[in-house]
């Protein structure tokens, strides 16, 4: 019958996302360790300049707000740079405003004029590494919002010159909505949890976007930035290239706050299934098996097939398991190791997001071409982007 068909399926799906669940929990118990651990062996007097190097792209909400918290670091020796793509952009206004706020602050600002490549980023990235009075590098993102005691974390693991690159974890920072909201709550377990089993498994070789610190000599070893200009992937493949060329890459213990700022659905959709493709291209086995993680359709599945085929009791329990599943992973990884307090707050919605997880997903195999501020590239398996020419 084919209802009993479909039942196996969801038995199997449910038995795979439970894996998942078990190797999270895992994952996050030795995670929690292993930081405990780096804030004993860490020194505060350890403090080498850094050079914060961070592209700028226009105004976005909350922008003077995650800038304003890279001025506010408590640090010896620190220099903020910026870089976007002309010397009018409006985000400049933003850092000239700080500048004045905050005058011992050292901040230099470039234009770095059209990229040659598609991965824009980059290209202001690289005018950036050549202007960087320091040998430590903190690459970060404009929407992200840090403690100040953010470089006094990342940067030590950094004079061990066998790590090459320190990244941190991340929670969702919703600016207002359910889109976003939802959004939110996938960085701080969907995203949280893939990463802690990922470095559990084998180790970390890669890099998340947020926060990528590094040395120049790193950067040299690997071929320069713009070995990174034709990925849409740059984190993943920087990460990538340092493992590759000997370097660890290791979690901060510094957790950082990533502002949500798609609060309608066609925005939210938008920005996550080409964060979906991205991954696919870079990473197809991995992404492809990473469909079997999810428990909510496995559960529907198995609670609509349970009832089709005479079994009701079976199809119930698949579907309150399923729901069980990702509320404990919402609150052991959301709020037990990124300390997201709305993850506690709104554990009940989770299980809503990990079903549109899975339609993000799917969807990721639809096409090849993804919108990436209002430019469309297609992409290629490795990571690999072209411009689309409208």
């Amino acid at each position: 019958m084919f209802s009993h068909l479909l039942l196996g399926i969801a038995l199997i799906g449910t038995l795979a996302s439970t894996v998942f669940l078990v190797l999270a929990l895992l994952a996050a118990r030795r995670h929690a360790i292993r930081m405990q651990a780096a804030r004993q062996r860490h020194s505060d007097n350890a403090t080498p300049g850094v050079s914060v190097l961070k592209p700028v792209h226009g105004m976005e909400p909350q922008l003077r707000e995650n800038l304003e918290s890279f001025f506010k670091q408590d640090y010896p020796d620190f220099e903020l740079l910026f870089c976007a793509r002309s010397a009018d952009d409006a985000a400049f206004q933003v850092v000239r405003d700080l500048s004045a706020q905050y005058p011992n602050v050292k901040v230099r600002t470039f234009a770095s004029g059209e990229p040659p490549w598609p991965n824009a980023k980059v290209y202001s990235l690289q005018k950036l590494v050549t202007e960087a009075a320091n040998d430590i590098l903190v690459i970060s993102d404009s929407d992200v919002l840090v403690q100040p005691n953010y470089l006094r974390e990342v940067t030590p693991p950094l004079l061990n010159r066998e790590i090459g690159v320190v990244t941190c974890l991340y929670r969702g920072f919703p600016v207002d909505g359910l889109w976003a909201r939802l959004e939110a709550l996938g960085m701080s377990v969907e995203m949280t949890s893939g990463v802690l089993i990922a470095d559990m498994l084998e180790g970390m070789k890669f890099a998340l976007g947020p926060t990528m610190a590094t040395r120049k000599d790193v950067i040299e070893k690997i071929g320069g930035v713009a070995q990174l200009g034709d990925y849409c992937s740059d984190d993943y493949l920087l990460g990538n290239m340092a493992d590759a060329a000997g370097f660890k890459v290791v979690i901060s213990e510094h957790v950082i706050d990533h502002v949500v700022l798609n609060l309608t659905w066609s925005k939210s959709w938008g920005h996550q299934v080409r964060w979906m493709k991205s991954t696919r291209y870079s990473r197809p086995k991995g992404h492809f098996g990473s469909g079997l993680t999810f428990a909510i359709p496995f559960g529907l599945l198995g609670f609509v097939a349970g009832l089709a085929s005479g079994h009701p009791w079976i199809g119930i329990s698949l579907l309150v398991w399923a729901i069980a599943n990702r509320v404990i992973q919402t609150v052991v990884i959301g709020y037990g190791i990124v300390r997201d307090p709305r993850a506690l707050l709104f554990f009940w919605l989770y299980p809503m997001r990990d079903f549109l997880g899975f339609i993000f997903w799917a969807a990721s195999y639809t096409g090849d071409v993804i919108d990436w501020r209002g430019e469309k590239y297609r992409l290629e398996f490795g990571g690999k982007m072209t411009r689309v020419e409208m």
